[in-house]
């Protein structure tokens, strides 16, 4: 916890508590034969136990759901969202798109201040983004890379989970920070990796970006109109893209291209 939430405010023991998350062991004879760990909810146990030595990706993939699942009049989308100064970029992306490879790497290369590489959280009162700076989740050859950038800290890897090997990078700590900032969506940017592909970038219509956007909330229709009209709001003034690349540096030299004056 300490490597890679140093530097976040800590509540104090009278402060309000939104969540209250428990990462516990397993019962009975698993304490001890084939050891598992429990992810707790408010007391309730919410997913099938891990293998122990999966305790800390256990903690991040229950955070991610319980902010996912627990909004609290937010409307959540699965996206990476990254700002320069009060515009902000946003990702949405099934997994295997590239978005938490693509956040990192703007994060430590291009220095840009990273909201969330999984939750995009839109305020729809104000239309801004709020900011949930975390580790950023990587999978098999996205960590070989990212652990080349020289800023980047990453933590232990893991084998053989049910999203294949993963590691996290700490949050730059310039973004956490920065983490009372919010931001106003610029641009939307939908990607694709797909290996050898040569680079292709294309301006959709927003009613397009709606749709797809959509599709990656996890609240929208919970939300009902206030989800509908705050969605419509947020992209009012943005530009929308799909991208397809073939290379991390080929995805990067597209989104520059994209939100470079």
């Amino acid at each position: 916890m300490d490597f890679f939430y140093t530097g976040y405010l800590r509540c104090g023991a009278s402060e309000f508590i939104d969540l209250n998350v428990q990462v516990l062991h397993g019962r009975g004879l698993r304490r001890w034969w084939h050891p598992q760990v429990r992810f707790l909810l408010d007391g309730t146990e919410s997913f099938f136990p891990l293998p122990s030595q999966q305790a800390a990706p256990m903690l991040e993939w229950g955070l991610n759901w319980c902010i996912a699942n627990r909004p609290m009049g937010y409307l959540v989308i699965h996206a990476g969202l990254l700002a320069q100064g009060d515009q902000a970029l946003m990702m949405p992306g099934i997994p295997g798109a590239g978005k938490s490879t693509l956040s990192a790497s703007l994060c430590f290369l291009d220095n840009w201040r990273l909201l969330s590489d999984e939750l995009a959280i839109l305020d729809p009162e104000s239309g801004l983004m709020q900011p949930h700076p975390r580790p950023i989740s990587l999978k098999n050859a996205s960590i070989t890379l990212v652990s080349s950038f020289s800023q980047a800290q990453l933590g232990q890897v893991y084998t053989d989970t049910r999203k294949g090997t993963i590691s996290h990078a700490a949050c730059p700590a310039s973004s956490v920070a920065t983490s009372d900032q919010a931001a106003r969506v610029k641009w939307v940017v939908f990607p694709r990796f797909e290996k050898n592909s040569s680079p292709i970038c294309e301006e959709i219509s927003k009613t397009e970006a709606f749709t797809m956007i959509a599709e990656q909330s996890f609240n929208r229709d919970r939300m009902g109109a206030v989800g509908f009209d705050a969605l419509c709001n947020m992209l009012t003034d943005t530009r929308c893209f799909q991208i397809v690349y073939g290379s991390t540096d080929e995805g990067l030299q597209l989104i520059r291209s994209i939100t470079l004056p």
